[in-house]
């Protein structure tokens, strides 16, 4: 059983799974794994769609194992493209739609190199894929869900390939040995409202929390790590909702980010933003509240037989050897380092999120050669 990449591709870009909707993405795999011999489990929780499928025994010594999803974003504006979303044409060597490079086309990557293996050479352990419908969501019921129920089954994999798209520019620049920590720090502060002409009479509460917020943002929090660039805080708004101009508003409110490294914690940044608002507080007779939201805490794989691996079979492939890389967002891959280690590789992906997305065709091909060369030399 031979699987084409590009049809594959292309296949599950007809399929309009915006994130919650499956929309046939996971029912089109599960059959064609199944026919290829992996043992599917739909590991659905509160209406997110997750598929789990093994080859190969689940206590196997060495358990590969990739995660990935077929979920994607909204299209945004749909006159804004110059193809149809969901069409996966194919013109000049290029493959558009949503989803062509974030990630559908990794998914088909791996699924078409690991069939290929299991039917020409059966391997001495065990192929894991872990595909979930809630990557671009909220995530709390993907990923996580698809790990709660491989522990509860005995299921493990000892060491895991994510697909996002890492490479910034040309395909085989760049891999990820782990990621950023990402913590959102949500600060009111409570005044009492006045007229603008008897400021006396009110209690501003913006200059505290103005104040409060440029101590924070002129804050160096690091100046990085060996693996990690600095961390960075972001105030990404300041609102107070108040449209009159001979009005002392009532309540302000700041919203700040930190992408973090490994020399901090999401607690311990929570800990000090707490404190830094308590601080204000006290100072201003202004009530500054905070609430925090943490997207996952900073991780990394050192370098070693996994990293290696992936490395050589990059550089096999495309001549180039991949940058060992922390930077960006916060992908899947923050689970499930929990579980085992775990390095990504994937696409170029300028176009990801993008009106117009797509991928060339040569690239999926590609990744498929290098996910390829990756099972091969894992199971050698």
């Amino acid at each position: 059983m031979t699987i084409d990449p590009v049809d594959l591709t292309a296949a599950l870009i007809r399929c309009p799974s915006v994130t919650p909707v499956e929309a046939g993405a996971l029912v089109l795999l599960e059959d064609m794994l199944t026919k290829a011999g992996f043992v599917c489990t739909r590991v659905d929780r509160n209406g997110t769609p997750n598929l789990f499928a093994r080859w190969g025994d689940k206590g196997a010594d060495k358990s590969l194992g990739f995660n990935g999803h077929t979920d994607v974003v909204p299209i945004g504006d749909e006159q804004a493209w110059t193809k149809d979303p969901f069409g996966a044409v194919i013109e000049n060597g290029i493959l558009w739609g949503r989803g062509a490079t974030d990630m559908k086309s990794g998914v088909a990557a791996f699924v078409a190199a690991a069939v290929d293996f299991v039917t020409l050479t059966p391997p001495n352990g065990a192929i894991v894929i872990a595909i979930t419908g809630d990557e671009e969501g909220d995530a709390h019921d993907g990923t996580i869900a698809l790990l709660n129920w491989m522990d509860d089954n005995d299921e493990r994999m000892t060491d895991c390939l994510v697909g996002e798209p890492t490479c910034p520019n040309t395909m085989g620049e760049m891999m990820k040995i782990g990621r950023r920590g990402s913590v959102t720090g949500f600060f009111t502060a409570q005044g009492i409202q006045g007229h603008a002409a008897y400021p006396h009479r009110a209690k501003n509460p913006i200059p505290a929390l103005a104040h409060l917020i440029d101590q924070l943002s002129a804050h160096v929090l690091d100046e990085g790590t060996e693996h990690f660039d600095p961390s960075t805080l972001v105030v990404t708004t300041f609102d107070t909702g108040n449209p009159a101009t001979n009005v002392i508003p009532s309540m302000c409110k700041a919203t700040i980010n930190i992408r973090f490294n490994d020399s901090h914690t999401a607690a311990e940044l929570a800990k000090w933003m707490a404190a830094k608002a308590a601080k204000a507080s006290e100072e201003t007779g202004i009530d500054i509240t905070l609430e925090t939201k943490t997207s996952g805490d900073s991780f990394l794989t050192p370098p070693g037989d996994f990293v290696d691996l992936l490395s050589k079979a990059v550089t096999a492939e495309t001549g180039l050897v991949p940058v060992l890389s922390t930077s960006g967002g916060t992908s899947d891959a923050r689970f499930v380092k929990n579980h085992c280690p775990v390095v990504e590789f994937g696409l170029v992906g300028k176009t990801m999120h993008q009106v117009d997305e797509h991928v060339h065709v040569d690239q999926i091909h590609t990744l498929k050669n290098i996910y390829s060369r990756l099972i091969r030399d894992y199971f050698a």
